[in-house]
């Protein structure tokens, strides 16, 4: 069956047909999205904008009974929505419901609690004198944040289920209503969490989802004039246009882009735990994932040790169909993603890296595979040292001194996610201090789920996760009255 659109609580035949989403394992036709028109996406954000005065008003209490009745939806079809997510995406078995249906789920339950969260801050009293604004007096003050109001949603292609759950949840819990534009590779994920909302209860027009393949659906959920604010998680280049638009009509963002994390390594550090962080780089999504730590700098007492240990972590990984058990590298997401990500590969061997394992496409038949694979010797001047591939590809730099490392931690436009990792925690805290980044995992690549996430420089505007990303869907009323 063709997926419809969701647009006003309807679903809604496509004006332009349907385009197909492929299996990246297989090559195979998951299903068939549909294809907006530029009209049908102005006209789901006309339903959020009507929709909008009705759910604001909403009782918080009702609000958070939604989110929760989604997350038992999701729960209970927890099986079927991961084999879809795993066949349009590409993610292991695992994956697919351990970090993408089930943490997706877990958004949902987090932003029912937070629906109930105090909106009001009181500020201290301030004493006046008489003047130009009126009688002398003491003003009570409150900070209150309000929804925003429509909110545009774009996510990514990595994860079909907690990065849209991520924007859409907390978006809700703040009273704002949504208009969701997938990425266009494995969008049929969340017409499935569309369906979990709608059974939920959601009203006509709070959530709309509309899909395409080409950049004119995307376009239209940024330009139109119902949207007051658009969340966007993909590559800065996009984000960037995404940006332009929004400054023209004065639109709030938040902007999740690309990241290129450096890892830190000393020589006091823990090597095996380092290369089991680093390692996740070739395996995690197939190292199509911002966060992920894929420029190694390495100090030279330990940096062979280093790469010997991740040459031999990316041989033991087994590459191939995600169904299937024990695989931990599956594809990327598309034949021309694979392109691009071996591009980078032959330039790293024309720029000079030593090529230390990978490098060779699998020999698999069908899919879009690429070998985990590592470079080095490299510096930092190296295209693949400074830009991002959004595969399994790691690059090596050595280094000396710990003011070369910090210097080479922050030669970047990226600033996303970086790692230290080192045996004198107090030292790693303080380096933490000197990264440009808008997080630092010292010996871990583990994630606080409260702690607020969001880049410096090209990664990225503004923050969210946790209570972050209720303050991100909400404007700020400051309301003042005599004592």
């Amino acid at each position: 069956m063709n997926q419809r659109l969701f647009i006003g609580g309807e679903w809604v035949e496509p004006d332009d047909g349907y385009y197909e989403v492929v299996d990246p394992a297989t090559e195979e036709t998951v299903g068939l999205a549909p294809e907006a028109s530029r009209e049908q996406v102005y006209a789901a954000a006309a339903a959020a904008r009507e929709a909008f005065a009705g759910w604001s008003r909403t009782k918080p209490e009702e609000r958070a009974r939604i989110l929760d009745a989604a997350a038992d939806v999701i729960q209970r079809e927890a099986e079927p929505y991961a084999e879809l997510a795993r066949a349009e995406s590409g993610a292991t078995t695992a994956t697919a419901r351990g970090m993408q249906v089930a943490v997706g789920a877990a958004r949902f339950r987090r932003y029912a609690r937070g629906a109930l969260e105090p909106v009001e801050q009181a500020l201290p009293p301030q004493i006046n004198a008489a003047g130009p604004m009126g009688r002398a007096g003491v003003f009570g003050a409150l900070a209150v944040r309000r929804p925003v109001g429509v909110v545009t949603c774009i996510t990514s292609y990595n994860n079909p289920w907690a990065n849209p759950a991520g924007k859409v949840a907390p978006a809700l819990a703040m009273g704002n209503t949504v208009v969701v534009k997938p990425a266009p590779q494995d969008p049929l994920s969340v017409y499935r969490m569309a369906e979990a909302l709608a059974e939920a209860g959601v009203p006509p027009g709070v959530v709309n989802v509309v899909t395409g393949s080409a950049p004119a659906a995307g376009e239209a959920a940024v330009d139109s004039g119902d949207v007051d604010m658009v969340s966007f998680t993909g590559s800065t280049e996009v984000g960037q246009r995404i940006a332009e638009v929004c400054g023209r009509g004065m639109k709030r963002q938040l902007m999740e882009l690309g990241g290129k994390g450096a890892a830190l390594v000393f020589d006091d550090a823990d090597l095996d735990s380092a290369v089991q962080g680093i390692g996740t780089t070739f395996s995690f999504y197939s190292g199509q994932i911002c966060t992920a730590p894929t420029r190694v700098i390495a100090q030279r007492g330990i940096h062979d040790r280093l790469v010997e240990k991740l040459a031999a972590y990316a041989g033991h990984l087994k590459t191939g169909d995600p169904a299937e058990r024990g695989t931990v590298v599956g594809p990327v997401i598309s034949a021309a993603h694979r392109d691009r990500v071996e591009s980078y590969i032959e330039l790293g061997r024309k720029e000079g890296a030593r090529l230390v394992a990978g490098g060779e496409r699998p020999e698999l038949g069908k899919g879009f595979y690429v070998a985990p694979t590592l470079f080095a010797d490299c510096t930092s001047g190296m295209r693949i040292v400074r830009e991002e591939i959004f595969g399994p590809v790691v690059v090596v730099v050595p280094f000396d001194t710990e003011e070369e490392g910090i210097a080479l931690a922050n030669d970047s436009d990226y600033g996303l996610i970086d790692y230290v990792w080192s045996g004198d925690v107090a030292r790693a805290f303080r380096i933490a201090g000197e990264l440009r980044a808008g997080g630092v995992g010292v010996n871990t690549i583990g994630r606080n789920m409260e702690a607020p996430f969001g880049g410096f420089k090209r990664s990225g505007v503004g923050r969210d996760v946790g209570s972050y990303a209720l303050h991100a869907y909400s404007e700020v009323q400051a309301v003042v009255w005599p004592g």
